[in-house]
Parts: C-alpha cells; structure tokens; sequence
C-alpha cells in the first residue's frame, strides 16, 4: 500500500542505507523534518538505525492513537471504501495514524457532533463502539518507530513513508472512517447474538443405547 497521492520529491536523495522497512530516504526525510534538528535525526538513525525516536506533532503531522483492533477496521475503511491512508505505525499495541496537521485539534468536537446526532435520529450503536481516541497535536510529541525491521516487535510501520510530501487524512476523513469501523463491528456482535448459547441444563441422549 502506499502512502502517497501523486507527490514527488525533487531534493536530491538521502543514502539508500535509510531504504528499510519500506521506509525510503525520501520518506525519512520527512519525519526528520518534524523535528527541530533534521539532520541531527537523520544522523541518529544513521549510526542506530534500530533506534526509536520522538517527534513532535503539529507541523509535519498529527497523530491519530487507537487501540489496534479498532485501528485495523479504520484502516480497513479507509482502504477499502475511501482515499486511502497517510502513513500508518504500531506501537506498544496501539495503532498511530498519522494524519494532517489540525487534526487533533477538530477531531474531538467531530466526534461529539456526530455522538449528539446519532441520539436526535434516534440510531443507537452508531459511535457507541467508537473506542476513545488519542489525539496528539501541538505541543506533545510520540515515538515513531525505528527505520530498521529489527525494532518490529513491539514497534513497526504498517504503511511507511515513502515521500517527503505525503497525503495525511484530515478529521473529517478519520471520522467517516470510525463510524464504519464502528458499524462493523455493531453488525458482527449482531450476527453472533442471533445464535443463542447452547442450553447447559440439556439432557443429551445417547443414541447408543437404542436397542
């Protein structure tokens, strides 16, 4: 999957050593610039390439910080109804959607708006299922994974950067995505309740023993 929208870099390229994890050096150099020292970032994943490191929010991006699972249906939203995603990583069971800068700013109250319009319609289960979501703008900071596949365990990208001007989903598009998400998993509860547990107080009858 890619995470672009018909950008192109004309910098001239980093070394092709920063090429992992799908991460390529075009992409690592947008995430340096998050940064108030780039190069200095630049420098630190060069001589540890395994090594996470702490950006900011609110420049080059927004992050958007939701359970995995819940995560995986947004994304899959986004992929497989809507325009796609920015760059998407796993961190310590989370799931960091990054996403245009202001986001985290509007996202909260589009969330609200939509909550208090599905209870005047009168639609229940609509953003019930909607976990809480972390946003991460100005003024606070997340680790993004390492470029190096060796740091996946606990910490790897999902979607990498792969440009220095990548697309990022704005608030109304993780919205949309997040009701969906949460529908979909309305439906299946829906379609697993319809069948009811098996009664434990059931005689069994051992056909066996017909003569």
């Amino acid at each position: 999957m890619s995470s672009t929208r018909n950008s192109a870099s004309s910098a001239a390229p980093l070394p092709d050593r920063f090429d992992v994890s799908g991460v390529t050096p075009d992409g690592a150099a947008w995430l340096a610039s998050a940064g108030t020292y780039p190069r200095s970032t630049l420098t630190l994943w060069e001589e540890r390439p395994t090594a996470p490191v702490v950006l900011p929010c609110g420049t080059a991006f927004d992050i958007v910080n939701v359970p995995a699972i819940f995560g995986r249906r947004m994304l899959g939203r986004l992929w497989d109804e809507g325009p796609g995603s920015g760059p998407v990583a796993v961190h310590r069971g989370r799931m960091l959607l990054f996403s245009a800068p202001g986001t985290a700013q509007r996202l909260p109250s589009l969330l609200e708006w939509e909550e208090w319009g599905a209870g005047e319609s009168g639609e229940s289960g609509r953003v019930d299922a909607i976990p809480p979501l972390l946003c991460h703008g100005v003024g606070d900071a997340v680790t993004v994974p390492a470029l190096s596949p060796v740091a996946r365990l606990t910490s790897r990208w999902l979607v990498a950067p792969d440009t220095r001007n990548p697309w990022l989903p704005g608030p109304e598009i993780l919205v949309w995505a997040a009701v969906r998400a949460a529908r979909t998993a309305a439906s299946a509860a829906v379609r697993i309740s319809i069948f009811p547990p098996a009664d434990q107080d059931a005689k069994v009858y051992d056909v066996s023993r017909r003569r």
